[in-house]
């Protein structure tokens, strides 16, 4: 169950890596012109807070699988 969890945890992260516009060029001004996850700056806002939550909680869980590993040997 929680190699499930960790699995789509990092499929999540991957998500949010291709969904994040870039800063300089390409998306930018695309993303500053539409509505899809309402203003730019809460829509940034947004992503960085779900990010840091996501690589929190892989960190979390890919730590408790290597210790689960470990005490298999």
């Amino acid at each position: 169950m929680i190699k499930i969890l960790w699995l789509l945890l990092s499929l999540s992260l991957i998500i949010l890596v291709f969904l994040r516009a870039p800063q300089n060029s390409g998306l930018a001004s695309f993303a500053t012109k539409t509505d899809i996850l309402g203003s730019p700056s809460s829509a940034e806002k947004f992503l960085n807070n779900l990010t840091g939550i996501l690589i929190v909680g892989y960190l979390i869980i890919a730590i408790q699988l290597n210790f689960l590993n470990l005490t298999n040997l």
